[in-house]
């Protein structure tokens, strides 16, 4: 991998990580294209991979700072100090334990499914393709029977626990995290902003956690030589993973998910027939 291989796939990584697209599918097909996914030795991908996800972790953490703080702040006083009824806490606290609530479930099939998933399905374009057609089909649907009347302060407990079920399927690859928790929320009423914006709460545990643990067992297949493009790689997916978080909660105010919808299933079959062409190998 040369510098500016680091620097496309740190692009790649930031703009795809929180737009309903799949980071994992164009990742992957990237990777192909460039010939760096050797089948001799994945695990040096895969650690790339989750070092430069880390990136993309860092820019929603900071993007989200100031509603974090306060999460942070009103959950611990509400919860410990004050001890209120989940009725009576503030906005703020409530999300905290929407956040909780919502990463169980992929915390809890996550990690018994994590080797199934790796072993069968990680890296197969088939998967991929397929994947960015049904669940652009699927998010069409949302979009069409979505009555967007929910609000961050209209969110309960069932809510958040359903959009947390709907994260699973991002272990799918090609499904895309962002755009599971998003086509629940639709499905679930909420607004398209308010989705969006609790779909990146969400993730912030989910993704810091299945990077850190992908990491550590991935750390011994970190090449020294690696270290140049790893650092530029996860400082471009960080600046572009901020400027999409900013660009799709700004374009979710006025427009539909219909332009993802549209490029997810062109890009699904595209990679059919690059697939079927034999340009490129599953």
């Amino acid at each position: 991998m040369n510098i500016l291989q680091a620097i496309l796939l740190g692009i790649i990584q930031g703009l795809t990580e929180f737009l309903p697209i799949s980071s994992t599918g164009h990742l992957t097909l990237a990777g192909k294209f460039m010939h760096l996914i050797s089948n001799q030795h994945p695990e040096q991908w895969t650690a790339f991979i989750a070092v430069i996800q880390l990136g993309t972790v860092i820019a929603v953490i900071i993007y989200f700072w100031k509603d974090l703080w306060q999460i942070i702040f009103d959950f611990l006083s509400e919860n410990i100090k004050q001890r209120k009824k989940f009725s009576d806490q503030k906005l703020n606290s409530k999300l905290g334990w929407l956040i909780i609530i919502g990463s169980i479930p992929v915390g809890v099939i996550g990690l018994s499914l994590k080797k199934i998933i790796e072993g069968t399905l990680t890296k197969d374009l088939y998967v991929i393709a397929f994947s960015l057609i049904g669940l652009a089909v699927i998010l069409a649907i949302a979009e069409k029977i979505a009555v967007l009347k929910k609000d961050m302060t209209k969110i309960t407990k069932w809510d958040s626990f359903w959009v947390g079920v709907a994260q699973c399927f991002a272990l799918i690859p090609g499904s895309s995290r962002s755009g599971t928790t998003i086509t629940a929320g639709l499905f679930l009423g909420m607004n398209r902003e308010t989705a969006a914006r609790f779909s990146f709460l969400l993730s912030i545990p989910a993704v810091l956690a299945s990077g850190l643990l992908e990491l550590f067992e991935a750390r011994k297949f970190l090449d020294p030589s690696m270290t140049v493009n790893i650092i530029v790689s996860t400082i471009f997916a960080f600046i572009f993973g901020y400027i999409s978080i900013d660009f799709l909660l700004k374009y979710l105010r006025r427009n539909t998910t219909f332009v993802f919808v549209y490029y997810r299933i062109a890009l699904g079959i595209i990679i059919l027939i690059l697939l079927s062409s034999h340009i490129i190998l599953p």
